[in-house]
């Protein structure tokens, strides 16, 4: 295959982790590929010529969007130029639909094919997107199984490659070590906090953890609370917020799935994080709350009974939710306190989130992608 020049679009922080390990594996496959768009810090280390780093804008709801319009505007049209100028042979576009779908149609104009890698969640809302993706999309790689059924129901050409997280999700450190590292101490329980990977779900969330692990402590004193920060995000954003509390809190940076496998315990943002944590078979709870603004308007969209991907994959609530309203910090600590000392629900919790491994497909999904937009490719030559 001669040099290609591809276009790769990803706009959250988790969705520029798995966009930078499908570049590294097209890369084996054809080492003269081009990739050029709109990404984070790891698609920059996989050396793509960002237009912008659109990572540093993820939002949450309709109504932040709003406030951003003029920038993503501005975005939008320095991206358009930057195609006019490359002339892509290829466009793959990463979850992030607001963005991408739109940008989908632009490029559909231009004849330049579209392959939409992570699917965004028309199935739990936005089912009016479907016939975007229909008209636009041209493959569309897909991380769960359900997802690949529902779209061959709207005669969309569907791949379910498998959920890359079955490679990544893998502590590099003991248990004794990680202690030693972070200068931890021994504790009979560790519940680790995971707020989320953008700046305003940690507004939001984190002061409620926080009070949350305050009522905790008063109950159980042999606790230690682990923030874990996901990379990318300022220090200063938790700890302005951790201040506060004069508990045993500790701020963990970009050592996650250590942080997470030596817990007995989490609280955790609905999203990704829930299927990491339940790849690491660690009992949790789920929260999630936004701005009353953006719950007015998202709720009525919302299609499916549950918010944690764990559940919604599951196709039953196997982790409890304490959503909106009910995120409330005497609720959770309640669930937390009664569920963390009982060695028979610990079980029952543990043994069910083993059964979800089998549910995001083999090893190895960003391969197989890689292989199939390779194969796209040459047939498009």
């Amino acid at each position: 295959m001669a040099e290609k020049n591809i276009l790769i679009v990803a706009g959250e922080i988790s969705s520029d982790l798995h966009a930078a390990s499908l570049i590294k594996e097209l890369k084996k496959l054809n080492p003269e590929i081009r990739f050029f768009g709109l990404g984070g810090k790891t698609m920059l280390g996989e050396k793509v010529d960002l237009i912008y780093n659109l990572t540093d804008l993820a939002t949450v709801g309709f109504w932040d969007v709003m406030k951003n319009f003029v920038k993503f505007r501005r975005i939008f049209k320095k991206t358009l130029d930057f195609i006019q100028k490359r002339k892509p042979h290829l466009a793959i576009l990463v979850d992030y639909p607001g963005f991408n779908l739109r940008l989908a149609k632009e490029l559909k104009k231009r004849n330049i094919p579209v392959i939409y890698y992570i699917s965004p969640q028309v199935w739990a809302w936005g089912k009016s997107r479907i016939k975007k993706i229909k008209d636009t999309v041209e493959l569309m790689l897909v991380l769960f199984k359900f997802e690949e059924q529902f779209y061959k129901k709207y005669n969309i050409n569907a791949i379910f490659v498998g959920h890359p997280l079955l490679d990544r999700v893998k502590p590099s450190l003991s248990k004794d070590d990680f202690l030693k590292r972070f200068s931890l101490p021994p504790t009979k329980y560790t519940v680790s906090l995971l707020a989320g990977s953008r700046i305003n779900e940690v507004k939001m969330h984190l002061p409620i953890m926080l009070k949350t692990a305050s009522l905790i402590y008063e109950k159980l004193k042999e606790v230690k609370f682990l923030i874990l920060k996901p990379y990318g995000l300022d220090d200063k954003l938790y700890q302005r917020y951790l201040l506060r509390y004069k508990i045993p809190l500790y701020l963990i940076s970009d050592a996650t799935y250590d942080g997470l496998s030596i817990s007995d315990f989490a609280l955790v943002c609905a999203g990704t994080a829930t299927l990491e944590t339940a790849l690491l078979n660690i009992p949790m709870a789920i929260i999630y709350k936004l701005s009353f603004i953006n719950w007015l308007i998202l709720r009525p969209l919302i299609k499916v009974p549950y918010i944690g991907m764990v559940n919604i994959i599951r196709g039953k609530k196997i982790i409890p939710e304490f959503i909106q309203f009910k995120a409330k910090p005497k609720n959770i600590a309640q669930y937390i306190i009664e569920t963390i000392s009982d060695e028979e629900k610990i079980k029952r919790i543990k043994d069910s989130l083993l059964e979800t491994r089998a549910y995001l497909g083999q090893p190895q999904a960003s391969l197989r992608a890689a292989e199939l937009i390779y194969n796209f490719l040459e047939k498009k030559s």
